[in-house]
């Protein structure tokens, strides 16, 4: 006896993961949130180190889903502007979040890079084996 193939139902979750976890993606997101309407090449610098071709299909896919606006207008040279959505302000809010954690715990980070080598034992595979040797 043959079953059907059944597809799994699909997860909300899942399919936003999908499109957010793509490189670059959530990094043209946040300069998008924050510094507002930006034009193409304006948004590849801010961008460091993303290519023109991958920052095309990343805002393509973006605005196929609904989280940036692309306004063309016909000038010479023609100006494509791209801002983000009701959306993915949403999701800016998260982002912020994360944005605030981030530096949070830079500065822990900072913290304790800066203490001196009698202080606390770090963690990590070396601090675990003095651990069991003590």
């Amino acid at each position: 006896m043959r079953q059907s193939a059944i597809e799994p139902p699909h997860c909300p979750f899942g399919e936003l993961l999908e499109v957010l976890a793509r490189p670059w993606t959530m990094h043209v997101l946040w300069v998008l949130s924050t510094n507002g309407p930006t034009r193409f090449g304006a948004l590849r610098r801010q961008v460091a180190g993303i290519s023109s071709r991958v920052l095309t299909e990343r805002l393509r896919v973006l605005e196929q889903k609904g989280f940036v606006l692309r306004d063309y207008e016909p000038t010479i040279p023609p100006s494509v502007t791209y801002s983000i959505t009701n959306r993915m302000k949403d999701i800016s809010k998260v982002l912020s979040g994360l944005d605030e954690l981030a530096r949070k715990w830079q500065q822990e980070d900072a913290h304790v890079a800066t203490k001196p080598e009698g202080g606390k034992v770090r963690a990590g595979r070396a601090g675990v084996r003095e651990s069991a040797q003590a």
